[in-house]
């Protein structure tokens, strides 16, 4: 009785761990569930945040490199690098599919190779050992346009391994090599900065002068005729590169200058930030520039320099406007930019001076030179042109410290109304003659026939807002040192 007693008491109890057990089971494997769905794993989360952070993946991986314990290994710190993220398009990658060729903009492409890179300037070649395939280029900052680039020649990237063995070294360097060309439309002072100065900056100031400028193309005269400024980009001598029998051989080759906005840098796609304000800075030095910003007040006479014009966009009634600024307290000078002007005497007229003013054209570049704090005032012509006006002079002041003043040409402002009758489309519908002739039409009738005669008061009240903001106590938010 107490067998069975005991075997009626046991029972239970077996059934009862039999359901504790599995009951723990179902705990554990729901659990897991639960975590497998809702918490992922510490380095799933730290990706995760890189990337919603906004770096790219090559940040995330040197991020997530362990240090090493190698005492000798050291990091390049004078080593520059490009961040593909911010250069847009890859229409090359070597055979480690490293990109080597990129498109920032429609405006330029530019090729960053490193290795045994060979150039052959006489077949316009440039050898490289990490890539299986051929690539053109014509390293000039002008890419969207087919009238600048028909003066580039073009350049071949190709392969330095396979069958065919690269040509000997003729000549060693042990620095990186910047190629470019000096043609397109070079000889335009606006061109001159624009597709070619500005980028070559982007590119070479972060070597500090240890990169070589490889010259395709090369105009002796327009070479010297900024040599000063080239100086402050290279330690060395310039190479002509098409007109030798060399293989110059690099330990890294950039080829093409690369854009970012007109007369601009764009800070956010340097390696360091740097902006428009070094290459105003590095201007400074070139040319021996004395002002960094205006420093005015009502006891100073303000400096004003007319940009004059020989034939077209000429001011019709300059000595009235000498005149009006006189009367209003400016010491006012004149002086015509074109492509016979000294640049490093030019550069100090328009430094030392408080407003500079002009009817759009190349001449406007100078802005460059302007100290921060100073008033550019452009005269945008009759024919609807505010657009060009802006993207060309309007648009890169500020970045530059330069007060901005547009001033609109009307109709009873410009020749146009003495040539065309009054109800002709140029002068009733300019956006149409746009439209129709492109900028060839454009071109020839708005800037080619078209002479300015400023309403005289009109004019003293532009001058009088000029005087207010360079006497005016808030600054630009913008030093230079």
């Amino acid at each position: 009785m107490k067998a069975q007693r005991h075997f009626t008491r046991g029972e239970p109890k077996r059934v009862g761990n039999v359901v504790i057990i599995a009951s723990m089971l179902l705990s554990l494997l729901f659990l897991s569930l639960i975590k497998s769905r809702y918490c992922a794993s510490p380095s799933h989360v730290r990706t995760e945040a890189h990337l919603n952070s906004g770096l790219n993946a090559n940040e995330v991986v040197r991020n997530e490199k362990p240090h090493s314990t190698d005492s000798t290994v050291e990091e390049d710190e004078d080593e520059v690098q490009i961040n593909p993220a911010a250069l847009g398009t890859i229409s090359l990658a070597d055979i480690n599919n490293k990109p080597i060729c990129f498109v920032p903009t429609k405006r330029s492409e530019t090729c960053d190779a490193r290795g045994d890179i060979r150039i052959k300037g006489s077949t316009n070649t440039i050898y490289i050992p990490t890539i299986t395939q051929e690539h053109k280029i014509k390293p000039y900052a002008r890419k969207h346009d087919e009238s600048a680039l028909s003066y580039v020649k073009e350049w071949t990237l190709k392969p330095s391994t396979g069958d065919q063995a690269p040509p000997k070294c003729t000549q060693k360097h042990s620095v990186p090599a910047m190629l470019f060309s000096s043609n397109g439309f070079t000889g335009n002072l606006f061109h001159d900065y624009t597709d070619v100065l500005v980028p070559l900056f982007i590119n070479t100031y972060p070597f500090h002068g240890e990169v070589k400028l490889v010259v395709s193309e090369i105009k002796s005269w327009w070479i010297n005729k900024f040599i000063l400024v080239f100086k402050q980009l290279t330690n060395y001598d310039i190479i002509d590169v098409n007109n030798d029998d060399e293989v110059h051989c690099f330990p890294r080759v950039i080829a093409g200058p690369t854009y970012h906005k007109e007369l601009g840098v764009d800070p956010s796609k340097t390696p360091t930030g740097f902006s428009i304000l070094e290459f105003k800075r590095m201007l400074r030095t070139a040319f021996k520039l004395e002002r960094a910003e205006v420093v005015s007040t009502t006891r100073n006479k303000p400096k004003l320099l007319i940009i004059s014009r020989k034939t077209s966009r000429r001011f019709m009634n300059l000595k009235a406007m000498i005149a009006v600024a006189e009367k209003l307290g400016f010491e006012v000078k004149t002086a015509e930019a074109d492509m016979n002007t000294d640049p490093p005497t030019f550069a100090r007229l328009v430094n030392s001076v408080d407003v500079m003013l002009g009817v759009h054209g190349a001449g406007l570049t100078n802005m460059v030179f302007l100290p921060v704090g100073a008033v550019l005032i452009q005269f945008v012509p009759y024919g609807n042109l505010e657009w060009l006006t802006k993207e060309t002079f309007k648009d890169p002041a500020p970045d530059m410290g330069i007060h901005y003043m547009d001033y609109f040409v009307q109709l009873n402002e410009s020749t146009l109304s003495e040539q065309y009758p009054k109800d002709h489309p140029v002068l009733k519908d300019p956006t149409a003659i746009h439209t129709q002739g492109g900028w060839d039409a454009l071109k020839s009738i708005y800037l080619d026939k078209q002479n300015i005669r400023p309403d005289i008061e009109k004019f003293k009240n532009t001058l009088v807002e000029a005087l207010r903001l360079i006497r005016s106590k808030k600054k630009n938010h913008v030093q230079m040192n």
